[in-house]
């Protein structure tokens, strides 16, 4: 069994590194706009509606996982996923576009995800924060795999053609990964959990609910402000070439994922609430750093923006393993679903947020840096008196 489980976490693993590619939108952006004249708000709104449809699959197919096991709903998910990029690349309009990339590959995400992150710390209860952690963590890093592919397909066959050849790659990975998953025993002791389980229905009657999710909202609102823009803000902020802003999208993905992992296994040793301070404390120091950052400070911008991207991989690593003590992890799958919706609701946020305010007459990021860490500050209240109430 013990070998069984191995590979199931390897396959998600890989798995994961392949449907996190969806963070290297930022690189297709660029030569989308070029190519088909899309305004860059427009365009935007992709990364946007791939992140706010993930909580509905996640839901459904998190359900689906927990009766029936991850192997089949990741294999359908391949098809969504894999099938909505390659079908990105016959696409000329950008309401098409909202659909293939953003509601396809957001379906598929969704339906991936909750299966690879659930259903592996329900193999795993003993280390729930370190494997959560691990599994997003993989998922964050795919971006400095993906960005640069993507970016050398781009340059070698034109957009279109490299949506095309990912897809299919991605598709052939997922599905042949899926075979070996395997669903976790229910009656698997979960050692260290705080909490009965709980349906989905009995979670939100409970009002703590609601307050973690909305700590899961600010903190991923700073986040995907950053990753969905950080190629545009370097290049605007502190006028680097495109080159350097991409090479920096892959730093800060390093980042990202490395806080998932580092920060979820933090939180098994100290507890989640006393970790979640401490990153909404450097979320908040970070995002006000940055509305001082200017033209030629290149260094000091990504210091900051990697600090945040640290900050967001931890919230993504802990909070399955949060949900799970909170609620029971019986039902995770579904329960971590509508958990998700706190990050969907950063995901339109976020880059809403700094697009938005880019386009004042003031044309300034550093208004919504100012927001993220206002945001940032009141989850630190909110952890902290979550914290004094368990005591």
């Amino acid at each position: 069994m013990r070998n069984k489980k191995t590979r199931a976490l390897v396959a998600s693993l890989i798995i994961n590194l392949c449907v996190g590619s969806i963070y290297a939108w930022s690189v297709f952006a660029g030569p989308l706009s070029q190519t088909f004249g899309w305004s860059a708000s427009a365009t935007a709104l992709t990364f946007t509606i791939a992140n706010a449809v993930g909580p509905i699959t996640m839901i459904i197919g998190g359900r689906l996982q927990d009766i029936y096991g991850p192997k089949w709903v990741v294999f359908a998910g391949a098809f969504l996923f894999g099938g909505g990029m390659f079908a990105s690349g016959f696409v000329e309009s950008v309401s098409m576009m909202y659909v293939t990339y953003g509601l396809c590959m957001g379906f598929g995400l969704g339906t991936i995800y909750t299966c690879t992150i659930a259903n592996t710390v329900k193999l795993f209860p003993e280390r729930k924060g370190l494997i959560s952690g691990a599994t997003t963590c993989v998922y964050g890093l795919a971006t400095v795999v993906a960005a640069p592919l993507a970016q050398k397909l781009i340059v070698l066959y034109g957009v279109s053609v490299a949506f095309k050849i990912l897809g299919v790659a991605y598709f052939a990975v997922v599905a042949i990964c899926s075979q070996f998953l395997i669903k976790a025993e229910v009656g698997e002791p979960d050692e260290g959990a705080g909490s009965e389980d709980k349906t989905w229905k009995q979670m939100l009657a409970q009002p703590q609910f609601y307050v973690l999710l909305i700590m899961l909202m600010f903190g991923a609102t700073s986040g995907l402000m950053i990753i969905g823009q950080a190629s545009i803000m370097a290049q605007e902020i502190v006028k680097v070439s495109a080159a350097t802003a991409a090479a920096g999208v892959g730093i800060i993905a390093v980042a990202n994922a490395l806080g998932r992992v580092v920060l979820g296994r933090i939180s098994d040793k100290t507890g989640r609430y006393p970790a979640l301070i401490g990153m909404f404390a450097v979320l908040a120091a970070s995002m006000m750093a940055l509305t001082r950052v200017g033209e030629g400070q290149w260094i000091m911008f990504l210091a900051l923006v990697m600090a945040a991207g640290f900050c967001f991989g931890g919230f993504m690593g802990i909070f399955p393993a949060l949900t799970a003590e909170k609620f029971g992890i019986r039902n995770n799958g579904v329960n971590y679903g509508f958990m998700f919706i706190g990050f969907a609701a950063g995901g339109y946020i976020g880059p809403k947020l700094a697009t938005a305010l880019k386009m004042t007459p003031l044309g300034l990021y550093s208004m919504a840096f100012l927001i993220a860490a206002v945001m940032a500050a009141a989850g630190i209240v909110v952890a902290v008196v979550l914290s004094l109430r368990e005591r």
